[in-house]
Parts: C-alpha cells; structure tokens; sequence
C-alpha cells in the first residue's frame, strides 16, 4: 500500500481556523448582514440596532477583524466598520472546494 504524505502549511492552516471560527457564530453572521445592508456603520449603530451589549459586539467585532472579515476606520470618537468582501469570496470558494462543490 502506497502512503501518501500530507502537508499543512501552518500559517494558512492558522489563519484558515480563525477565519472558520469567525464566520461559525450566529452572532457574527448578524452582524455581518447587518453590515452588509448598511455598507459602513459604526459600532453604536450596530450594538442598537440589533440590542446586543456593546462589549459583546466589540469582542464579535474584534474577532471578525482578525480574521480580516472588517476592517474599521476611526473618525473622531466613532469607529466605522465595512466589510471585506475579498476575504468572505475567498473563504466560500475555499469551503466549495473542500465540499466538492
């Protein structure tokens, strides 16, 4: 029997588990569709409109830009977020392959 060797490249593997971890929570996915249908929206608008605690979305929020699924601007005492669609293609492109799709 002929043994096939695996490889894992450990940075992408790395990254590839944050990002999973981001984009596995039904929280998240709120707030990603929230901001999708705003486009840019600052961090008050998001904890009011969707009645979550606003250290709850700031640590939601903190894990999303980790993963590089945001990216934030700050203007003045307001911090705006938008989505980083490149990464999100990437990430259902990546699922698909894995499923086959």
């Amino acid at each position: 029997m002929k043994k096939t060797k695996v490889r894992f490249h450990h940075e992408k593997l790395q990254y590839s588990a944050i990002l999973t971890k981001a984009l596995a929570h039904p929280l998240r996915l709120k707030i990603l569709e929230y901001i999708d249908s705003q486009g840019v929206i600052n961090v008050n608008k998001i904890y009011h409109t969707l009645k979550i605690e606003q250290s709850v979305t700031s640590q939601h929020l903190s894990l999303l830009k980790t993963a590089g699924v945001v990216a934030s601007e700050k203007e003045g005492k307001f911090v705006h977020y938008r989505i980083n669609y490149d990464v999100l293609v990437k990430a259902e492109r990546a699922v698909n392959n894995f499923l086959g799709r």
